[in-house]
Formats: C-alpha cells, sequence, structure tokens
C-alpha cells in the first residue's frame, strides 16, 4: 500500500481494520503514516514524504519523490505482492500502478482520482493503470465505468467514522471550552506548503474576526511536525495569547466549533459530516494556480460544494483569500448564528443528507471487491 499525507493514512488505516479481519495473517508493508503503522503496517518510508500540492510545490521535491518510487518499484517487483493499493496520491501511484500492472501483479486504487473535477485527460493513464478502483462517491463507477474502468463504490469511510449527531458538548469538554462560548476552528491545512501559504491569512482574519466580537475562542488543530509553523504564524499575527493550538484532535475541534475557517481538502468534508459552517479558502504558487484554474471542470473546488452541486457554504481562493473577506465571510455566519438561525439550520440538514448519502461499511465492501479481484 502506498497512501500519502495525513488524510491518505486516515483512510488506509480504515481499509486495514477490514483486511484484518479477513485476513488475519496479512503482511502488508510500503509508504504509510503513524495510523497505517498503529494497525501493523510496515511503513518503508513515512506518508509525510508524499505529502506534497501544487505543481511548483512538488518539481522542489521531484528528486527525492521520484527517488522514493523507483526504490519502492524495484522492490516490489522482486516481491511481487499479491495485489498492491494505491491510497489517493494519483500522482505518485499512477505511474507506479502503471509498472506493476504491466507484469501482472494486481493494482487497486483507493479514491478515484477527481476526473470530474480536475484533469479528465487522466482518464486514459487510470484505465492503463489499474484493475479496479475503489469509489468514495456514488456517481464515481458510473462515469468510470463509460471509460472501460472496472470500479466499486464503498461510500466515504468517515462518513462511518463521524456520527451522525457529533456530541459538541463533549468535544467541548475535551477541548476545554464551555459551552456558551462562540468557537471559531482554524484549520490552514496538512501540509506544509499549505500553511506556508495560507496560515498568515488565516491569523490575520481570525484577528479582524475577534475585533467584531473579543470574547470569540479561536482553536487550531496541528500535526506535531506542522505545529511550529502555525505557531510562528499566531506569533505574526499577534495572536500568540488569543489562539489555542491542540495536538491533532481535528475531529474534536470540528465538532466543538460554531464555525470553521478551513483549508480547501478533505478537512471540508470532515467539516460537512460534523454539520458545521464552514469558509473554504485556498492559496498557492502563482504558477500552480494558473495551471489548475485552466484544468478546473466545475465551478466548485470545496468538496462539500461540488458534493451538493451548489456554493453551500462560500469558497475565497487564491487572490480573493485577502484577510478581510475571510473574516467578512466568516462574520456572515457567527451572525446568522445569533440573527439567523434558520440559515444555520438549512446547511445542517444539507449535510445531514450529505452524510446518509456516503455511509456505507468501507471496509466490508473494499474487503469484498479485493476478495473478488484476487479470485478472478
Amino acid at each position: 500500500m502506498v497512501a500519502g499525507e495525513t488524510s491518505g493514512d486516515l483512510l488506509a488505516s480504515l481499509l486495514l481494520d477490514g483486511f484484518r479481519t479477513r485476513w488475519p495473517g496479512l503482511r502488508v508493508s510500503g509508504i504509510g503514516g503513524p495510523q497505517m503503522v498503529s494497525r501493523g503496517f510496515e511503513a518503508l518510508w513515512p506518508s509525510e514524504k508524499l505529502a506534497v500540492r501544487g505543481y511548483v510545490e512538488v518539481l522542489r521535491h521531484y528528486r527525492e519523490i521520484v527517488g522514493i518510487r523507483r526504490q519502492l518499484k524495484e522492490k516490489l517487483l522482486q516481491q511481487r505482492p499479491d495485489v498492491f493499493i494505491g491510497v489517493d496520491a494519483p500522482d505518485f501511484n499512477l505511474d507506479l500502478e502503471v509498472d506493476l500492472k504491466a507484469v501482472g501483479i494486481r493494482t487497486v486504487h483507493f479514491i478515484s482520482p477527481s476526473v470530474w473535477a480536475w484533469r479528465a485527460d487522466r482518464v486514459e493513464k487510470i484505465r492503463r493503470s489499474v484493475d479496479h478502483v475503489l469509489c468514495i462517491f456514488p456517481f464515481e463507477p458510473a462515469l468510470l465505468a463509460q471509460h472501460g474502468i472496472a470500479a466499486t463504490y464503498v461510500g466515504h469511510p468517515l462518513a462511518s467514522m463521524i456520527p451522525m449527531q457529533p456530541n459538541r458538548l463533549q468535544a467541548r469538554q475535551q477541548l476545554g471550552l464551555q459551552a456558551d462560548d462562540l468557537v471559531l476552528a482554524v484549520l490552514p491545512g496538512s501540509r506544509r506548503s499549505e500553511i506556508q501559504y495560507l496560515a498568515d491569512r488565516f491569523f490575520q482574519a481570525a484577528v479582524l474576526v475577534r475585533r467584531s466580537h473579543p470574547a470569540i475562542k479561536i482553536i487550531v488543530p496541528a500535526v506535531p511536525a506542522l505545529r511550529e509553523l502555525i505557531a510562528q504564524a499566531v506569533r505574526a499575527a499577534g495572536m500568540q495569547d488569543d489562539v489555542q493550538i491542540v495536538a491533532g484532535q481535528s475531529h474534536a475541534v470540528l465538532a466543538a466549533c460554531d464555525v470553521t475557517l478551513i483549508a480547501s481538502g478533505t478537512a471540508t468534508l470532515e467539516a460537512a459530516l460534523f454539520k458545521r459552517p464552514m469558509v473554504i479558502a485556498y492559496n498557492m504558487n502563482w504558477l500552480s494556480w494558473q495551471i489548475m484554474r485552466r484544468k478546473k471542470l466545475q465551478p466548485w473546488v470545496g468538496l462539500p460544494n461540488i458534493l451538493c452541486r451548489d456554493f453551500v457554504v462560500p469558497e475565497l481562493l487564491q487572490d480573493a483569500a485577502t484577510p478581510k473577506a475571510l473574516a467578512d465571510a466568516v462574520l456572515q455566519w457567527i451572525d446568522a448564528k445569533i440573527s439567523a438561525p434558520e440559515k444555520i439550520a438549512a446547511v445542517e440538514q444539507r449535510f445531514s443528507q450529505l452524510h446518509q448519502e456516503l455511509q456505507r461499511d468501507t471496509a466490508q465492501l473494499a474487503t469484498d471487491a479485493i476478495q473478488n479481484i484476487l479470485e478472478s
């Protein structure tokens, strides 16, 4: 298995739980993170090595990433595993999978590359690379079938992991917050490059929000490796006495907050599953943005909006993601909580419907699909 970054580590770990039940003697290795390792995974390299987003950013790490892929390919060609599972990280995994499939090693890709949102030209590469795709969104298998790609909808594992009705009071107690606190969660990303491009804007926006609501509690979940980088941005904004940084606990933070200012990515879907109003933002290297925007196929970037086919929550991207614009969007949600609760209720209802659509026994369905592939 190869899983890149924090979200891939989490998703892969949920699959491993199902695999262990079906195949108690399973041996599994590759690239992964601490969640996978805790389930007996042998990490030859840590998943954070692949946690790079954006064309220019990838170029800076290109030699190291290609070197890792070459070494892993040589090892897999020697060992010839029964099946290779690439978890997301399509730029890394598809190139590896095409070489493995060419010599008869079965290849499965978990989480379809989002050809429906970006880079439709990738479909042909997927067909050459994988024997089967495990899809986390219900519309994907039919779309892939149009291109001759076998796929199974397995639901989104986060939809089963996150309760339909999160316990906000318990989450607040866990984080040392009061039941009646006004709480803003700030999530500037899980990659170093994201934090470098977003954190300053996010905390400058938090300054403006706090001017309007001096008693607001601002809380930031941070993975240990990125905590100091986030703390630097907090200090640069002069917010060191006003921001609570916690180790991990992103789910508790999302359950506890009233609104979140959040980087586009898997975390936005988690926020939706916690039924939270949010402001989605993204900023990247200018050249990377120019390339990406030309490949964009839909008007939405944030996963909750893509899945709802509507701008349920605001998106502020690149130059539009100014501190003032971000703060204004957050304040609109806070104002709605106070004076227009029906607006908050409508978002919660839509996200509850989305949650039900995505909730399946992902580990069981994925394990069944892989069993069929092994027996074919």
